[in-house]
């Protein structure tokens, strides 16, 4: 059951391979992001000193927030994963020059996950055609509708 969705992301970039991780979060975060009050679109993925870690998804404190505790709506949350596939993804990000961008927040087995994915940026012309593309196919589904009829 997906959260949120960074739609964005799949304009912006190629997405080549997808990964789950669980995600560190404080409880006023975990209330926010059940009530929906959570943004992934400026968000993204970064690899420092061997760990993952997610950088300006923000998080909206609740009005309920305790009053002893001061949120921090985009601080950095770190990303947890298995030690060899931070390895393989740290290669391909450097070496290939590969970003990691956040594709959805979702619920699985009663926690938060955060998908992202292995993307390549994609230019202004990959773009074009990329909607060119999704319209052409609107319309094929249209007509094909309009000729069964």
């Amino acid at each position: 059951m997906s959260i949120v969705e960074n739609r964005k992301a799949r304009h912006d970039y190629f997405i080549e391979d997808r990964f789950e991780a669980g995600l560190v979060l404080e409880g006023w975060e975990v209330k926010s992001i059940r009530a929906g009050k959570v943004q992934l679109g400026e968000s993204y993925v970064i690899v420092r000193e061997g760990e993952l870690y997610l950088l300006n998804m923000h998080v909206s404190p609740l009005a309920t927030a305790s009053t002893h505790i001061h949120p921090m709506a985009t601080r950095t949350r770190k990303l947890l994963m298995h030690r060899q596939e931070i390895n393989r993804l740290i290669g391909k990000v450097d070496i290939r020059g590969y970003t990691l961008v956040p594709l959805n927040l979702h619920y699985k087995n009663g926690k938060i996950k955060l998908e992202f994915g292995l993307g390549k940026g994609k230019k202004l012309h990959d773009k074009r055609d990329s909607s060119k593309e999704r319209d052409w196919q609107r319309e094929k589904e249209r007509i094909m509708k309009n000729n069964r009829l």
